[in-house]
């Protein structure tokens, strides 16, 4: 994985300051569980699925959009819950280059020794990320009910 604090400065330089370096750096950070879960989905499928689905005839491009995906779909979400929830709670860095995030009120607070700011950005991403966690774990399981398997 590449952590944001590492990509930012390296970032500036090609792309300048504002949002573009901070949405590279959290593209780059959330990449590894997503990558991670779909792997982890797809290497545990029960393998006399996969063999029933080879055995009716199926070529390995269908037998991964029908079978494989679909299968795995709950564990791939909980990479996706995982790395939007990392990614929420890590764009306010974002707010040292530059990029209007709510960072901006917890840098300000910093600045100012204001500890309402530095409360009201902290409180504000959590219950954010806290939704945002919710919302996306209601959707995996509703997906998990939905294909058989239970969410792991």
């Amino acid at each position: 994985t590449f952590p944001p604090v590492a990509v930012l400065p390296l970032a500036v330089p090609a792309v300048g300051f504002g949002e573009k370096p901070t949405l590279i750096a959290l593209f780059l950070y959330g990449l590894l569980p997503i990558f991670e879960n779909a792997l982890t989905g797809l290497t545990t499928l029960p393998a006399n699925v996969v063999e029933a689905a080879r055995g009716a005839g199926m070529t390995g491009w269908q037998r991964l959009t029908k079978v494989e995906l679909p299968l795995s779909a709950p564990i791939i979400l909980g990479g996706i819950r995982l790395s939007v929830v990392i990614s929420l709670a890590t764009a306010t860095i974002g707010s040292t280059v530059a990029a209007k995030t709510l960072g901006e009120v917890i840098i300000a607070g910093l600045l100012s020794n204001n500890l309402a700011f530095i409360l009201q950005g902290g409180l504000i991403v959590a219950a954010l990320a806290v939704l945002i966690y919710d919302g996306l774990s209601a959707i995996e399981r509703y997906t998990a009910r939905r294909m058989g398997r239970e969410a792991e």
